[in-house]
């Protein structure tokens, strides 16, 4: 008896050896998996095709162009004055920062500056700008990673910001404020000590974000070392922004190139990250946001007096030429090559968004990640579809 239950249990382990040999030459067929052409973790509509085995990512190809609006040919059928109405909404979360490349780009070819305190207002509405989109990425980054709080948070104190655009501009998201030579019109009266109060808020905001996310265990395991991007390749893919300074390099256009901007009368810090994975890009715009309330708070104490418009013709006409423009907009690089024939409105127009290029490296930094992790890096690389499909 014994016998013949050794002789059965060494047949068992004889099959399972034989079924375990035959599932190692069988190769099991991968599998492709769209994510989007609708997805939370986008601001816009894109699709991600992937490619799978079992859950890790064995290759991804980004699919744009599903709300492709043809911003670079409208310009060339608009007058210089109408093409800020337009370029508001490329970055829709940041837009008075999209008007202030294309404006310096005119104003270049133009040969005239705008006023002292002109310049001097147009780096505060750009500050506030990024403050009013960075910090809703912050809050809408927990909303990505399972956290509902931060982004209630978020929403919270990014209506200050945009009641302080709305009180100075007229516009909540689309001020179209700026002009060749200046801006629309000066700062309310009370609207500088409201300021000043409201970036106090911001700070706090910062603070919480700190201690609710980012010192979250949960948060910290699913961003640290998570989509790493070294150096070199973000500058490979012309990466910029908090998404360059991440992976350790140490490039701020408001610092390193001279501009018609106060940048340089105040004192602030670039912050980089030596990780380059999706902890280092969130943790990098959060000092960023800290940073843009200090720089306001410093130009609203040095803000000159005089008119904010230069003397500028009625009727515009930009003399002929090209110029290229670009600035530390709130998602990366933004410029504007800008073409004149001497008319009216441009003849060529070529637009380099930061989302564009930033998003250029997910099939890079996709490969070989687990489908959970996707969710987690398209959210910090924080891209803005109509910034890409341009």
């Amino acid at each position: 008896m014994t016998d013949l239950i050794d002789r059965q249990k060494l047949g068992y382990i004889a099959a399972q050896a034989a079924d375990a040999r035959l599932n190692v030459e069988l190769e099991t067929e991968g599998m492709t998996l769209n994510i989007g052409p609708q997805h939370p973790a986008t601001h816009g509509t894109l699709r991600i095709i992937v490619r799978l085995d079992g859950e890790q990512v064995v290759w991804a190809d980004p699919s744009a162009g599903y709300m492709h609006r043809g911003y670079e040919k409208l310009t060339e059928v608009r007058t210089y004055p109408q093409v800020t109405t337009l370029i508001n909404r490329i970055d829709w979360l940041g837009s008075f920062a999209n008007e202030v490349p294309f404006i310096l780009a005119a104003e270049r070819l133009m040969g005239i500056e705008a006023p002292p305190r002109a310049q001097v207002i147009r780096t505060i509405l750009f500050e506030l700008s990024r403050i009013s989109n960075v910090g809703l990425f912050l809050g809408d980054l927990g909303v990505q990673l399972g956290a509902v709080t931060p982004v209630f948070l978020a929403f919270r104190d990014r209506e200050y910001v945009l009641n302080l655009i709305e009180g100075a501009t007229g516009g909540r998201f689309h001020p179209n404020f700026d002009r060749i030579g200046g801006l629309k019109d000066d700062l309310p009266s009370g609207w500088v000590d409201e300021t000043r109060q409201v970036m106090k808020k911001l700070r706090g905001f910062c603070d919480e974000m700190e201690d609710l996310l980012f010192g979250n265990k949960v948060f910290q395991d699913r961003t640290r070392g998570i989509g790493v991007i070294p150096a070199g390749v973000a500058q490979q893919y012309g990466l910029s922004g908090a998404n360059l300074r991440a992976s350790g390099v140490d490039w701020d256009l408001r610092r390193d190139q001279a501009l018609p901007l106060a940048y340089d009368q105040v004192d602030w810090k670039v912050w980089t990250h030596p990780d380059g994975d999706s902890f280092a890009r969130c943790w990098v715009r959060l000092q960023e946001v800290r940073e843009s309330t200090k720089i306001v708070d410093q130009l609203l104490d040095l803000l000159p007096s005089g008119p904010v418009m230069a003397k500028v013709p009625r009727i515009i006409k930009v003399p002929e030429g090209e110029a290229f423009v670009s600035t530390e907009n709130p998602l990366g690089e933004m410029g504007y090559y800008v073409v004149s024939q001497g008319e009216l409105g441009p003849f060529r127009v070529r637009i380099r968004t930061a989302s564009f290029n930033n998003i250029s490296i997910v099939p890079w930094v996709l490969r070989g990640v687990y489908v959970p992790d996707v969710i987690t890096i398209l959210a910090s690389l924080y891209f803005i579809l109509g910034d890409i499909d341009k």
